[in-house]
């Protein structure tokens, strides 16, 4: 019988390409990952990684491995699934990963309309990047988390895990009031020789940042970056640059700010959770809360596009 928690290691070497970064994941030494997977070659009784030096990679028969094991994995979430289910109650645990933009508008309602509902469950709230959730799902830190992708940024869905579209997310430009007739005449062009506001790198937020504006023609002068996205429009607000923000921050901008919606795609929002745990029964409703609220979350996130305070 093979060793699951191998099989495990070996499935995220094959998806993150070195011991290193298994290690960091599973947060052990990667001398520890080393033997684990050694372990595995003598249960299967082959090479499943070729050695290089201090670099692996999979031989044929591993990376075929790997690929079998994510079938295994799912079907013994499935088979704890269906023992949990058999329960009268939905009780218990439930560990929510949120982007720290919807923490405000989408976990914090999304957790008291669940527990409300189900007052035996105890859902808890971690904040987390959209980078960071997929390696604390696949470890079990997590039971549902809540994720975002930029899409004409190209960005894959996660592998290995069942994802589920709640709603979209448009991107708009926050920019003072005296600006607005500007660029809703000209467009984002007419901000080239305005400061500009955006998250350190690396991140996606700032990508679509330089995306935008060198799609208009030229490179922005960033002249503040910050972690909160929220706290851009303060900033906005006293005059001190213009912005690009997800739809979903911006129903309520201060005083002096005009919120402009951008044409294109924005963001696309998603709930991931380990392939064949849809049927645990906390998980599965978690997942029925979030489709009752994602027509309302998808509203919301759109209706910054006809809002500007003066």
């Amino acid at each position: 019988m093979l060793d699951v928690k191998r099989l495990v290691l070996l499935r995220d070497l094959a998806d993150y390409g070195t011991v290193t970064a298994v290690a960091d994941i599973h947060q052990v030494t990667p001398s520890a990952v080393s033997q684990q997977l050694r372990a595995l070659e003598t249960e299967t009784g082959a090479a499943l990684l070729h050695r290089e030096g201090r670099t692996v990679r999979l031989t044929a028969v591993g990376a075929a491995l790997a690929r079998q094991s994510e079938h295994v994995l799912a079907e013994l979430e499935r088979a704890q699934s269906i023992v949990r289910s058999l329960g009268d109650q939905v009780v218990g645990e439930l560990r929510v990963g949120c982007f720290p933009s919807a923490l405000v508008p989408v976990a914090a309602p999304f957790v008291a309309a669940l527990a409300e509902r189900h007052p035996g469950l105890r859902p808890r709230i971690t904040q987390a990047e959209p980078e960071d959730v997929v390696p604390m799902l696949k470890r079990r830190d997590l039971d549902v988390a809540l994720h975002y992708r930029y899409l004409h940024l190209g960005t894959p869905a996660p592998q290995g895990l069942t994802v589920a579209p709640l709603f979209d997310d448009p991107l708009c430009l926050a920019i003072p009031e005296r600006l607005r007739p500007a660029v809703e005449r000209e467009g984002p062009a007419v901000l080239r020789d305005e400061k500009w506001i955006t998250t350190a790198a690396p991140s996606s937020c700032r990508d679509v940042t330089l995306h935008a504006c060198h799609s208009a023609g030229f490179t922005p002068v960033i002249e503040h970056e910050y972690d909160d996205l929220a706290a851009a429009l303060a900033l906005v607000a006293l005059g001190l640059g213009v912005t690009i923000l997800p739809g979903l921050l911006c129903g309520a901008p201060p005083p002096g700010v005009a919120i402009v919606p951008m044409p294109g795609k924005g963001r696309t929002t998603e709930v991931l959770i380990r392939s064949g745990s849809g049927d645990h029964p906390a998980v599965a409703a978690a997942l029925a809360v979030l489709d009752e609220q994602a027509a309302v979350l998808g509203a919301r996130a759109s209706a910054p596009s006809s809002r500007g305070t003066a």
